[in-house]
């Protein structure tokens, strides 16, 4: 059983050493406590620790059309419109994609939890993982639990959220009718075990610039033996760079006689490879020119998706390079696979929300 440590609601609305919390003994029993006391019961030991759901919001995306993970900004601008708050004020946690191809996020104040971690460090607690109470009820079934004198639901509900007794009976209407329901006055032992041990997926907030560190190794004991192999590496690396150095000037000579054996009238040479790739480009041009790859790109790529062309530029070993904008980050991504699909190899770049468009940078690489 992992070592959970508990920060009730009870103490949101003084974040301070004597926070009421709850530790779970490996047996499974409860110990209420305040937070410097429970400090000194951990011993150290690294814990997970619990949030109430009152400290958090939880969110969800609409499907994703890719299967590759998307990136935790791509994320965050396509919940902005959910959300009261900016963006750079929050702490956003992603949870692994559902059934429906959506992503679950949990949000919090980013001061508020970064004041949190360190409320906890400075008690020397190790925080191994923070999730939200919430958050535990396993995804099989709709649930409703009464825990710690608020109700949660959870579970397979679209929603996350802690409700005191008089807000859950004017939603209760609301509520689908198969919800199962758990009180802990009848149960209080076995609802902890249950919650503590459930099979769900809960988020981690411990991401981004929170994410846990390795503990680094103790230097004493390892500072010699990491001194004598830097040591030895810079030595190795030196003979290594000498040769190397060597080796090149040498193949170096070799090439040059080769390329004005080959091409005599290259009397000045200023790059040798780039003048080879130029000549031999010039005896062997592809049919399949940069005009028509790009007539290619607008008509089966661009010419199928609802995006606005800005500006088209190109560069000599770039490619073509296309300002676009769409109306969300799925359009680019979707834009993106479809030009795969067709063998063109495309990249998107500078993706930024302007309002409610998004502009990109296309690039279509050389082949």
């Amino acid at each position: 059983m992992k070592t959970w440590l508990y920060l009730t609601a009870e103490g949101l609305a003084a974040s301070c050493a004597n926070w009421p919390c709850c530790v779970w003994s490996p047996t499974g029993e409860r110990r209420r406590l305040p937070l410097h006391e429970a400090a000194g019961e951990l011993s150290g030991r690294p814990v997970d620790v619990l949030l109430p759901m009152e400290m958090c919001s939880w969110l969800r995306s609409d499907p994703w059309p890719s299967r590759r993970q998307p990136r935790p900004q791509a994320l965050a601008f396509a919940i902005e419109e959910q959300l009261s708050e900016n963006l750079e004020a929050l702490h956003i946690g992603i949870g692994p994609r559902d059934r429906q191809h959506r992503y679950p996020l949990m949000v919090t104040e980013r001061a508020r939890f970064q004041a949190l971690l360190a409320l906890l460090a400075e008690h020397g607690i190790d925080t191994r993982a923070v999730h939200v109470d919430a958050d535990l009820l396993a995804e099989d079934q709709a649930l409703g639990v009464r825990w710690f004198g608020r109700w949660l639901l959870g579970g397979g509900l679209p929603a996350r959220v802690a409700l005191s007794a008089r807000a859950l009976t004017a939603l209760k209407s609301g509520l689908p009718e198969d919800i199962h329901w758990l009180d802990e006055e009848r149960d209080c032992l076995g609802i902890d075990e249950w919650l503590l041990n459930a099979d769900g997926r809960p988020i981690d907030l411990l991401q981004g610039e929170f994410r846990r560190r390795r503990r680094p190794l103790p230097w004493r004991g390892v500072s010699a033996v990491a001194l004598g192999m830097l040591l030895l590496t810079w030595v190795f690396s030196e003979a290594r760079v000498r040769f190397l150095e060597s080796e090149t000037r040498r193949l170096y000579a070799q090439n040059e006689q080769r390329f004005r054996s080959l091409y005599p009238g290259q009397e000045r040479i200023v790059d040798l490879a780039a003048q080879f790739q130029a000549l031999q480009s010039r005896r062997g041009q592809s049919h399949d020119t940069q005009v028509a790859r790009l007539t290619r790109l607008t008509e089966q790529v661009i010419g199928a998706s609802n995006v606005e062309v800005q500006r088209i530029d190109f560069r000599e070993g770039e490619g073509w390079k296309i300002q676009l904008t769409a109306n969300s980050f799925v359009e680019l991504e979707q834009l993106r696979e479809r030009g795969q699909q067709n063998g063109l190899p495309v990249t998107l770049g500078s993706a930024s929300k302007q309002s409610n468009r998004v502009q990109a940078i296309l690039t279509l690489e050389n082949s």
